[in-house]
Order: C-alpha cells, then structure tokens, then sequence
C-alpha cells in the first residue's frame, strides 16, 4: 500500500517511519510512505505555501496553488489515490474507519497547517476529511502518522501475529480486556486465577466480561454500536446499564 504525505515539513517523518512496525513493514515491501515536500511545488522564490485570510482575522490560511500543484502531479500516478486532508473538522478517525483505507491501494494525506487550508481545496479537491480527535494540533504530519499507522496495521503480513489486530481494542466495538504476563506474583499482585486454569472457555468469557466492564466504566457510548450478545447484555445490566 502507498502512502502519500502532502506536508511542509517532510523530514518531521522520518523517524517515525525508522521505527518498530512501520519501518518493518516498509523494509519488506508491505508499506510505501512517501513524504512529499509541498514547497516544491511553489513558484515564488520565498517559497510560500499560506497567505492571510481574505475577510481577515487572525493567522494564515495555506494557498490553494501549491496543493493543488502536488494533488495535481500525484494524482497523475497510477493507480489514483484517494485524497485524504487532515482537519479538525473531518471526520472521526475510528477503527471502523481504518478498516475502509485498509482497503485502498493508496492514500494521499494533505497536511494542514495555520488556520488550515482554502476552501477551494476541501470543495474540489479532497475526497475524504479525517479528524483524529477533539483537540487542536499544531498540524496534520502527527494525525497523519496515527493514520498511516493505524490502517497499516491491518493490511496482510504487517504485524508478527495475523490475529493481533483483531483483538485489539475497538476491533469489534469494546475495548480489550486486560493483559498479563510472567511472573505471575509481581509484587503482593497475583495474575487472575482463571488465565491460570488452562481452561480456554472460562479465559475467553472472562476477557470477554472484562473487555464489557472496561468499556462500560471508560467509554459506555462504544455499547451502543458493539455486537452484542444476550450473554454480553446480562452482564452489563447486572453491572447497572441501562440499554438506550
């Protein structure tokens, strides 16, 4: 799969991209990430990429030129990328979410920055905005490393372990239950007896009640979308929740 990173800083990637997963997953093959400077794509010799905002107000707002300039040359390519800005605006970046890039064979991720970019980009431009939370960054090279990382995690072969990324949290809707591992005395804090038993139906039920309690204690509104079973609801509401 190809990333591509539309930013003014592309040396910010580069070691994010020389780390851990990612940089195995480029190293086999598996992953491509190219950060695209959008200064060259400039034709004045400061090289400016943003410019004050008609109407006024504070800040600069980046100039539509230089990004359609790169979004222009990269879309020249084969195969297309569907074009992707970071915005706190966009939409919420969620699992559900990295499991529909997962399936495109290449993204091209625009980087706002300042008081973001003209409008005329969003309108003709950019085929999906993505937020990666309620909060206010510097601009979009950090939300575009959680997206790059976030869906490569899921193609095929990227992770040592198949399965891993189906267990993760907010895979099928809950958040993971609790982890464990030698020693099993750590201090006066026994592992649960149960992980312990070697009996896999009561370890499944037991992650699975504590993936439910976890989720009803820190994010309650991920119940309402989870595939839940009868089982699942009887725990719950033995746990005091109310389905809306």
């Amino acid at each position: 799969m190809l990333f591509d990173i539309v930013t003014i800083f592309p040396e910010f990637f580069a070691s994010p991209l020389g780390e851990g997963v990612l940089h195995r997953a480029i190293g086999g093959g598996l992953v491509k990430v190219r950060p695209v400077d959008l200064r060259e794509y400039t034709t004045d010799r400061h090289r400016t990429t943003d410019d004050r905002p008609y109407g006024g107000g504070e800040g600069m707002v980046m100039k539509p030129e230089p990004i359609a300039g790169a979004l222009t040359a990269l879309q020249q390519e084969v195969p297309p990328g569907r074009v992707i800005l970071l915005s706190p605006r966009g939409r919420l970046f969620r699992q559900e979410v990295a499991r529909e890039l997962a399936a495109e064979p290449r993204l091209i991720l625009v980087c706002g920055r300042y008081e973001g970019v003209d409008e005329r980009i969003r309108e003709h431009w950019v085929d999906l905005e993505l937020s990666v939370g309620d909060y206010v960054l510097s601009g979009g090279e950090v939300a575009a490393l959680a997206v790059v990382d976030a869906v490569s995690r899921l193609l095929p072969g990227v992770l040592g372990c198949a399965a891993s990324s189906a267990r993760d949290s907010f895979s099928d809707g809950l958040l993971e239950h609790p982890q464990y591992t030698r020693p099993s005395v750590f201090g006066p804090w026994p592992v649960p007896e149960v992980l312990l038993s070697g009996d896999h139906a009561r370890i499944a039920r037991w992650r699975r009640e504590q993936s439910l309690r976890l989720t009803l204690e820190r994010r309650p509104e991920l119940l309402a979308g989870a595939p839940l079973t009868g089982s699942d609801v009887a725990y719950l509401r033995g746990l005091g929740w109310e389905a809306e």
